[in-house]
């Protein structure tokens, strides 16, 4: 569908898209969030949020030894725990992290763009990307412009998206909306519908580097976006919560809502990510307390 539409159909089909009954999405999120999982269906659904994650360090004091330890605890959290869906870096960190990762089945993702603001030219981000690419990253995650965005000018935007896309080649494009800085309901529903119209395969609720990640109401109405726009037009588009997401209360709460709204489609981590890095201790912690009946010493885990 991207393909085919032009930034004007785009920003006009977005922006014919009826306002969000804030009420009812939050009544919605609320009643999904009490959802009990009983013993069985909890150590299945640690799991597979351990799968889900892309275990991310995104720091200016990143060092390829930290890339490297980071990709080794992604390849093997603990035992017999499933590996991490990708390890999320810096561009200029992608090498080592392709290479720590290199025939583990472990994704390579990296931020680009102009991470987080992606207050630079087109052509930096671009080039950005493509040097991601090449370093080895299977997936990029991009920001959109927030101010262009929220200054109206939907075409541009929709453009910049469909330049990154082609720019990312053969890795998947998981576009970043930054719903903090959105704010409303309806603009959310807009940029998620026009990053979709644009080709992502991805949409994602933040960078984790504002005041207001992910909650579960923005990202409920992002799988309700997800799942009518494959009922309209046959293609499936994946979902990403990142930031804040800390605790296995938390992230089976998200599983949940997958469950209930989206269904067994998205239920892998091909289609539903975490963005998260402290998330997996305490889902590690979790799942040995599940298997032996008490919690590990602190020490039990590493620190990321």
């Amino acid at each position: 569908m991207g393909s085919i539409l032009s930034g004007a159909e785009a920003a006009s089909l977005v922006r014919a898209l009826p306002g969000v009954d804030a009420v009812g999405l939050e009544a919605r999120a609320a009643g999904l969030a009490t959802r009990s999982v009983k013993a069985e269906s909890k150590a299945k659904a640690i799991d597979l949020a351990i799968s889900m994650i892309d275990l991310t360090t995104l720091e200016g004091a990143d060092t390829p030894g930290k890339v490297r330890s980071l990709a080794a605890k992604a390849m093997r959290p603990d035992g017999d725990a499933p590996a991490t869906a990708a390890v999320c870096v810096y561009p200029a960190m992608v090498a080592v992290a392709a290479e720590a990762l290199k025939g583990s089945g472990v994704k390579v993702a990296s931020v680009a763009t102009g991470f987080p603001a992606g207050q630079v030219p087109l052509d930096i981000r671009l080039a950005d990307t493509e040097a991601a690419v090449r370093a080895g990253a299977d997936e990029i995650d991009m920001v959109i412009s927030r101010g262009t965005f929220l200054a109206g000018d939907l075409e541009r935007v929709f453009q910049e998206i469909k330049a990154v896309k082609a720019a990312s080649g053969d890795a998947r494009l998981k576009v970043i909306l930054e719903t903090g800085e959105l704010v409303t309901y309806d603009d959310v529903r807009r940029a998620s519908w026009l990053a979709m119209y644009a080709g992502a395969d991805f949409i994602k609720t933040s960078t984790g580097k504002v005041g207001v990640n992910a909650t579960l109401p923005v990202t409920l109405l992002m799988m309700q976006a997800v799942r009518d726009f494959r009922a309209l037009t046959g293609t499936q588009v994946g979902v990403k919560p990142a930031g804040g997401i800390r605790n296995t209360k938390d992230a089976i709460k998200y599983l949940v809502c997958v469950n209930e709204v989206l269904g067994d489609d998205w239920l892998s981590n091909e289609w539903f990510r975490f963005g998260a890095s402290s998330l997996l201790n305490d889902l590690l912690m979790q799942r040995q307390k599940l298997k032996t009946g008490h919690y590990s010493g602190p020490d039990y885990v590493t620190v990321d």
